[in-house]
Formats: C-alpha cells, structure tokens, sequence
C-alpha cells in the first residue's frame, strides 16, 4: 500500500532523512522506531505533504505523493494523529468527529447555505457516522462534553475517532501511547488491533514504548541519524546488535524497557 523509495530530506545543510526506503503492505501493522531526532516525524510529514522530498518519492496505492498538498492527501486514504494532541479543545467530543465527517460531503456550499434536503440529509449521514464511531471507541456518552474536559487517554481515543471519521485506508498514529499509563496502553493496544483487524486498517506507527511496539507490530523499522539500520520482525529487532547500540540498550534486554 504505501512504498517509499530512496528517500531523503535535507533542511539547510541539515539532512533529517538519507535514502529512507520503507514498504508498508496492505493491511500491515508495522512499527517505525529510534533516537529523538532520528527522522521518524519527518517521515510522517512527508507522508502526509507537510513537506517536499528533497529526493526519493512516496508511492500510496500506486500514486505518487510528492507534490500534493494535506488536505488531497487526507482525500486519497491517508490520516494520521500526533505527538501532541491535536484536538479542537473548545468544541465538543462529537463536533471534533463531525469536522472530520465533513472531508467526504455530499452536498454543495449551496445546499448548506438554503439548507436544502441534500444537506439535511447529509448533515443525518454525519451524525449517525460519528455517533458510531463515538460508540465503538466508548466515547458516546461523552459526545456533548467539551474535549479539553477529558481525561488524557479519552483524548486520545478521540483523536483517533477522529481519525477515522476521514475513512482512512492508512492510519498513521505518532506517539500514541505518550503519557499514557499502563492501563491506557494496554486498552490502546486493543484499539490498534481492532482498528487492523476489525476495520481493515493498515497502519503505520511512531512509538518509544517497547511494550506496545513488539506486542502488536508484524514488522518494525529502526531509524537512526536518518538512515534505517534495521528491518525485520520484533524478535530480530530486539536482539540486532545495531539496534541495541543506537536505541534499546543493553538494558532493554534485560528489564524490556527503553529510555527514549
């Protein structure tokens, strides 16, 4: 689904990414690791067209993504979420899930404004789309309560509700375990299988915790002053002498856990 090819990125005389090649099958589950700073969000945002290769390309469902903009991006099948939430704080719950709804409408500007039955009935179609999607992720009855009132890790799930209100065929989830407590991750981690299994979603994640990372993920990248250094399944990236240099340590091995 998502092939990237001799990728690179420089900014200034920076280089944040050198000859990055990543391939995500259909339907994957596939984990991208590494240092702070090693390239991972960058990879993200170039994915997404927040910013322009400087060489390579990113092929999604066989096109070519260098020269479109967000928003034609988030059209083809791809969404994403970020480090920091990103949440429209001051509307409530289910209004953040009907922004989103709003990517695939049916009817005109026209038809908004005179209210006619196009809108009426996509305005329907809207509602009935985010009070599912509210309901699969326990959120329902939170709908009418402010998103900043939530507590951090139904934040989260909120942001990847609203997610997928876009219809994404690719899920892209930066950090989404960040802050959360053992619990939260341990429910986050359903949420990613479910989403892959339940929902036909391939999804491509950013995580620093190992225990999420090697508990869910099929197939794992390891980044490292840009460049991938390794590749494979969880047990061969935890065990690859590379990886425990630059990333997991020595100490991963012994307590699975890494300071990152």
């Amino acid at each position: 689904m998502l092939e990237i090819k001799h990728l690179s990125k420089n900014f200034g005389g920076i280089e944040a990414l050198k000859d990055v090649n990543i391939n995500v099958e259909r339907n994957g589950l596939v984990g991208l690791i590494g240092p702070n700073g090693a390239g991972k969000t960058t990879i993200f945002n170039l994915i997404t067209g927040e910013y322009v290769p400087t060489s390579g390309s990113v092929i999604f469902d066989g096109k070519e993504l260098a020269n479109h903009h967000p928003y034609q991006v988030a059209a083809l099948g791809i969404t994403r979420t970020f480090q920091n939430i990103r949440l429209f704080s001051d509307l409530s719950v289910l209004d953040n899930v009907r922004i989103a709804c709003h990517l695939h409408v049916k009817y005109s500007v026209f038809d908004s404004i005179i209210h006619g039955r196009r809108f009426v009935e996509g305005e329907k179609e809207i509602y009935d789309r985010s009070m599912e999607l509210l309901k699969i992720f326990k959120l329902e009855n939170k709908r009418d309560e402010l998103a900043k009132n939530l507590p951090y890790g139904e934040q989260r799930r909120l942001e990847i509700t609203r997610a997928l209100a876009t219809n994404p065929k690719l899920l892209l989830l930066d950090e989404p375990a960040a802050g959360m407590n053992p619990q939260e991750t341990e429910d986050l981690m359903e949420t990613i299988r479910f989403l892959r299994d339940g929902m036909n979603i391939t999804i491509l994640l950013i995580e620093h915790d190992m225990h999420l990372v090697m508990g869910i993920c099929e197939k794992i990248y390891v980044l490292d002053f840009g460049k991938v250094i390794a590749e494979g399944d969880p047990t061969s990236i935890q065990h690859d002498p590379k990886v425990i240099e630059a990333y997991l340590g020595t100490a991963y091995l012994e307590g699975g856990k890494v300071n990152a």
